[in-house]
Order: C-alpha cells, then sequence, then structure tokens
C-alpha cells in the first residue's frame, strides 16, 4: 500500500516526519538538524517532533549510540509504528531516567558487557578511550517473547551490536545439559562475573583477529598445511 505524502499537511508536524523518514532518508541513512529544518521550514521544533518518535518504537541513533556519527548527525535505525496511520500511535517509550541509567551502570559492574572495558581505558593499540553507556537490547525469553532490556555497552560495541539479539533462552537450555563439572566452573565464573584466560585460549582469540595471510603463517608455525 502506497504510503502517504509527507508534505501533506493534514498531518501532524510528527507524522509527517515520520513518513519523511521513511520516504526520504530511508532506513540505515544520516540526515542532520539543517535537513529537518530545511524539510520543515517555518515549523519551529521540528526536530523534537523527529525524537518524539523514538517514544513509538523508531530507532534514531545520535553520536551517543553510534560513534561514526558526528556531533549534529543522526541515524535513521528503524522504523517503529507507523504513527500516521489512525489508532496507530501508541507509546511504547523505552527512555530512562539518571538514576536507572546509574543503576543499570553499577550493576553491569561500570563495564562494557561485550568487551569488558571499563570507562575512560584506552583501546587496544590505539589513542581512543572508550566511554560506557546504556545500550539495549533485545533478549529472546524461554516462552519466545523478545523484551528490550538494558545493557552498559561502550562506544565501540554498541555501533558493532545494533540489531543483536541475546538468546536467554540458550543459555538456560545449554547449562541444563552440562555436567556437574563444566556446571560449576560456570557457576564459578558467573559469582566472580569474570573469567580469566588461560594462555593458549589468549592465543586462539589473538590468533582469530588475524588476517588470512597471516593465520596462514601462524598454521605454518603449528605444522598444518594452508587453509
Amino acid at each position: 500500500m502506497a504510503l502517504p505524502s509527507w508534505q501533506d499537511e493534514k498531518f501532524g508536524t510528527m507524522k509527517r516526519a515520520a513518513l519523511w523518514l521513511v520516504t526520504v532518508i530511508g532506513e540505515g541513512n544520516v540526515f542532520t538538524k539543517e535537513d529537518v529544518k530545511k524539510a520543515f521550514p517555518g515549523i519551529s521544533q521540528a526536530d523534537r517532533r523527529v525524537r518524539d518518535l523514538r517514544d513509538y518504537g523508531w530507532q534514531i541513533d545520535t553520536h551517543r549510540e553510534d560513534g561514526l556519527l558526528g556531533q549534529h548527525e543522526q541515524r535513521f535505525v528503524a522504523q517503529g509504528q507507523p504513527v500516521w496511520e489512525p489508532g496507530k500511535a501508541t507509546k511504547v517509550s523505552s527512555s530512562i531516567t539518571d538514576t536507572q541509567r546509574r543503576k543499570i551502570l553499577a550493576g553491569d559492574g561500570n563495564r562494557c558487557r561485550s568487551c569488558g572495558i571499563t570507562a575512560g581505558q584506552v583501546y587496544a593499540g590505539t589513542f581512543e578511550s572508550a566511554q560506557i553507556d546504556i545500550a539495549r537490547r533485545k533478549v529472546k525469553q524461554p516462552d519466545g517473547s523478545t523484551p528490550v532490556q538494558f545493557v552498559a555497552e561502550c562506544n565501540r560495541c554498541r555501533v558493532g551490536g545494533r540489531g543483536l539479539e541475546a538468546d536467554l533462552n540458550a543459555v538456560i537450555t545449554g547449562i541444563e545439559k552440562l555436567g556437574a563439572l563444566q556446571r560449576q566452573m560456570l557457576a564459578d565464573w558467573v559469582a566472580a562475573d569474570r573469567r580469566e584466560f588461560g594462555a593458549v585460549e589468549q592465543l586462539w582469540a589473538d590468533f582469530r583477529t588475524l588476517p588470512a595471510e597471516s593465520r596462514d603463517k601462524v598454521r605454518a608455525a603449528l605444522g598444518l598445511p594452508p587453509a
């Protein structure tokens, strides 16, 4: 079904902004506040109406969620509710307060739950320091539902992890299949919220990051033929 025109003034600014994002900008693309002003000349707070779409399930990232964006850029990541349709504008806001933010960060050990880096720590091999913020992640539950939950993540991992869905059900099912020794080992790691990697495991992790040409040299060092 054809979408209404975003220029149709019978719609409010927020609905027109939603249609503009879908038909002009397109999912995955970047726009600026200046683009919004040009699209809606003479309409004050048009940029705020764009931000309001987040309350209806639209994902619009800024430089805080996407480290590749400039300070004045935003990325239209995913469409939410079709707010221009009658009866479809129901708020599903997942915004959090400063108190909730602090609680989430404290609960996650004030570190990125994806890579383990802490705020201000410098990424290996760079001069870039990590910033820790709150990411939203879908988590598949044992009943099949996928609610969005909050997790602490660094600026790098938020970019790489867009659209990532965690699977709680797979973890719980996997635990049930473990033997007593493996289960106790996992319980110790979970209790400490950390795992110390052995030398071989660290070498394996480092090997996985190498380009194909370098991986072949490692294979040769181990007496293996090229892949």
